[in-house]
């Protein structure tokens, strides 16, 4: 899954890098952002790419209020197609959620049950920003007739890197795939073809420090490398 990600560079250096037109208010600065929280992500409207801001957590058309959105952050790429919160999106509006790292935990061996598990960031080992595959949705209030934009970000089956760690990472879209994925005629037999493991040998996994683990801490050292003995970075 992907439960958390750093999302630091500006909006105008995001839109920079995707070619888009920046709408989004949202700033960088971002390294520890959670489920329900606001990311920018890209789009494309009548051929046009945007880089716009939406609520992480989708929520679907039909849902009677907002908080689906804390259970709907990411969509599985193996059903995606058929999911009833997710067929309308896979079909019609899919984004790219830019992301310079996304943690995952591991507990560490010998550790007592009670021991917090040691968290790990995974990062192109480029330094490049990833692209991770996303749909988007908007769900209008009932009661207040407020438009809300949300999304979710596709998950596929971890490759040999990030296996030790999960049994899921979110779908990482190589810069050649991006046109495809946004295209709104965009074949779904091709779109599904895009759902694949990126390759261990284009990411690098860290051990980084426990103060991840808290959603208030937000600063650049959330991204800082712990020493493989300290972070127990083995993941043999």
């Amino acid at each position: 899954m992907c439960g958390r990600f750093a999302q630091p560079r500006s909006s105008d250096e995001l839109a920079r890098i995707f070619r888009a037109r920046r709408v989004t208010e949202l700033e960088g600065g971002r390294f520890n952002v959670a489920p329900t929280d606001e990311v920018a992500a890209v789009v494309e409207h009548h051929g046009e790419r945007q880089l716009d801001t939406f609520r992480w957590g989708l929520v679907p058309y039909y849902a009677e209020s907002s908080r689906e959105a804390a259970r709907l952050i990411n969509a599985r790429a193996e059903t995606v197609e058929g999911s009833g919160a997710f067929r309308t999106s896979f079909r019609r509006r899919r984004c790219i959620v830019p992301a310079d790292a996304f943690y995952e935990w591991r507990r560490t061996a010998g550790r007592s049950q009670s021991a917090r598990p040691q968290p790990f960031a995974i990062r192109r080992l480029d330094g490049a920003p990833m692209a991770f595959a996303g749909l988007w949705a908007v769900w209008r209030d009932p009661l207040s007739a407020r438009r809300l934009f949300t999304c979710t970000i596709v998950t596929t089956t971890a490759n040999d890197l990030v296996a030790p760690l999960h049994t899921r990472m979110p779908v990482i879209l190589d810069a050649d795939d991006w046109d495809a994925w946004l295209d709104e005629r965009a074949d779904l037999g091709l779109l599904g073809s895009l759902l694949r493991p990126a390759a261990p040998s284009v990411l690098e996994v860290f051990p980084v420090s426990q103060a991840v683990n808290s959603v208030r801490n937000n600063d650049p050292t959330m991204l800082d490398r712990l020493p493989d003995a300290a972070g127990a970075a083995s993941l043999s």
